[in-house]
Formats: structure tokens, sequence, C-alpha cells
């Protein structure tokens, strides 16, 4: 699916982290967290290269805004990701307390947000971010796609 209008630039740098990623050997996820505008996150996946289960995309953006506002709460900030967080980072971005949530490519396999354990519609999920799905989906499918059949 492909938008008439340009992507913003948070959106483009997740792309171009997920991107790297690849490069690297990891699954093609990149994600940016941004306050107003300004980029003050990114992150890529790195589970391999750490040897790190947590090391999400969205994991990795979100502790880097930490530091980088020298704070644990990330209120007022978005958060942009190539493709939809799984259940582990849907929980941390309530945690972090993050405003909006835009993600790329829909994962039916293994979303926490829009599909699976679905974590801002259970009870217990204390602060839902605003949720956009679907952001420069096209390309964040096609790089996830294509990363896989590679590996076939």
């Amino acid at each position: 699916m492909s938008s008439p209008f340009p992507l913003p630039v948070p959106m483009v740098r997740a792309l171009e982290l997920a991107r790297a990623a690849e490069q690297a050997g990891e699954v093609p996820i990149g994600a940016v967290v941004a306050r107003g505008g300004t980029i003050i996150g990114e992150g890529e996946n790195r589970n391999r290269r750490d040897n790190d289960p947590t090391a999400h995309a969205e994991i990795v953006a979100i502790r880097a805004a930490a530091q980088a506002l020298s704070d644990f709460r990330l209120s007022g900030c978005d958060l942009y990701v190539t493709m939809e967080p799984c259940a582990m980072c849907a929980g941390a971005i309530s945690h972090a307390r993050i405003d909006r949530l835009y993600y790329g490519a829909h994962d039916p396999k293994g979303g926490g947000v829009e599909h699976g354990a679905r974590v801002f519609a259970q009870p217990q999920c204390h602060h839902r971010p605003e949720i956009y799905g679907g952001l420069g989906e096209g390309e964040a499918a096609a790089l996830l796609t294509d990363f896989f059949a590679k590996r076939r």
C-alpha cells in the first residue's frame, strides 16, 4: 500500500535503520523515537549481534530516548517502527508512556498491538498510545518478505 504523501522523516529514518539491520544479518526492523518532530532515540534489531533476546528495535530506541531525556517516561514522544510491535515491545511502549505509535507492516503472526496479545486492549494496560498502522507499509513489508525469502 503506497501513500500519495511523503513519509515523515522519522519513518524514513526507521526504514534506513531496518535496512542497516538487514545488512548486519538481523531481521530488518528499525525504530525511532521523536519529540516535536526531532529524533531523540533510534534503534534497529540487535538480537544476534548483542546476544540479547530483548534487543528489538523498539527497545533499543526507547532506551536511547530515555537516556537522551534523562527520564524513563517518554510523554510527548512518538515511536515510529517499521513493523507492528510484539507484546514485549508493546509493554515497553506502555511503560514508557509513548503518546503515539506509528508502524509500517502489520504482523498477524507475532504482533502484539492489533494482532495477537493486543496489549493495549487489556484492562491491565495502564497507558495506551494512539495507534496508526500501515505507515510505509509497502516498503516495510517488502524488506521483511525479501529478508525471509533469502533464508528459505
